[in-house]
């Protein structure tokens, strides 16, 4: 790591792949960690350089498996006790957020637990993306800063797709409002999709909220994990009339059979973040980095600029 930088860059297993992106867009390079891994699936954090007294990124998205988090927890600790001088958890994904309330008796709320945990291990600071629900930044007691994948997807949008024949649609209701804030932006009409479900993942009835006739839909979401909601949404716009549908979303879970699902579905094309590593084969899945927007707001965390002012939409 140079001299000159005034922090230090670690990652995860799983997230080395958007770390070494932030890096190169930051112009440093990525800090020396070892994790050792013992035959019966436990593992062990050390540092390979002094961290004492530096401000330390450590940039993991806790995606399944749980490995991912006890690795992050395992490097807070770690630093924590190789007394760095802050450190700030770089979360792209941030796991186990579907999980932000009780909404049926005897329910964990995961969202909660999970903030607790990073806290406990040490964090002074969390930087997330798209968290699946805002009030989710009121589970810390430490600065969160919430950054939104909106600006990479309308420089997309703006660029790639037809915006005089756009309409933007959400595949719930849940979405209404980042749906309404993509709308107003760019001034283009929006419909709603309605559904309910019978268990989790599992749609049992859709219907629209608007009309889409002869229209090119674009379907926002934060998350797709199976894909049902998502392609169940485009199957709908197409018999309503659509021109063609299009989704974007930030986070791929992607959970199989989701990849299959997409491209067989009417979607033309589905577009993620790298917030999570997607290495499965679907030619109508696209992925936009946010590196540079991770990397911009670890330099304005280290100025003490503001980092609001980096979006348009929120």
């Amino acid at each position: 790591m140079s001299a000159q930088t005034p922090f230090l860059l670690f990652s995860g297993t799983n997230s080395r792949y958007l770390a070494e992106k932030i890096c190169s867009s930051l112009g440093c390079t990525l800090g020396q960690m070892n994790i050792q891994k013992y035959a019966d699936g436990e593992f062990s954090v050390s540092y390979e350089e002094s961290i004492r007294g530096r401000d330390v990124f450590l940039v993991q998205s806790t995606f399944p498996n749980s490995d991912n988090l006890m690795e992050l927890l395992l490097m807070i600790d770690a630093a924590k006790r190789a007394s760095a001088h802050s450190i700030i958890a770089v979360i792209p994904y941030y796991g186990w957020a579907r999980q932000d309330r009780k909404d049926k008796p005897r329910v964990s709320i995961g969202a909660k637990l999970i903030a607790d945990m990073l806290s406990t291990a040490g964090i002074d600071r969390l930087i997330t993306m798209d968290l699946h629900a805002d009030q989710i930044q009121g589970f810390f007691d430490v600065p969160v800063d919430h950054l939104y994948a909106s600006s990479v997807f309308l420089e997309y949008i703006k660029n790639e797709l037809p915006l005089n024949n756009l309409i933007i649609a959400t595949p719930d209701v849940g979405g209404t409002k980042r749906a309404s804030s993509y709308s107003k932006y760019l001034g283009v009409p929006m419909v709603i999709c309605h559904k309910s479900r019978l268990r989790a993942n599992e749609v049992a009835e859709m219907r629209i909220i608007g009309d889409v006739e002869g229209l090119d839909v674009l379907l926002l979401d934060d998350i797709v994990d199976t894909a049902g909601t998502i392609t169940k949404a485009a199957d709908l716009m197409l018999a309503n009339g659509a021109k063609s549908v299009r989704a974007i979303a930030s986070h791929a879970v992607m959970s199989d059979p989701a990849s299959t699902s997409v491209e067989q579905s009417a979607l033309t094309e589905m577009i993620f973040t790298d917030s999570i590593p997607y290495s499965k084969k679907c030619a109508k899945v696209k992925i936009l980095s946010v590196a540079d927007m991770f990397a911009e707001a670890i330099r304005r965390v280290c100025n003490d600029e503001s980092i609001s002012s980096l979006y348009a939409i929120k």
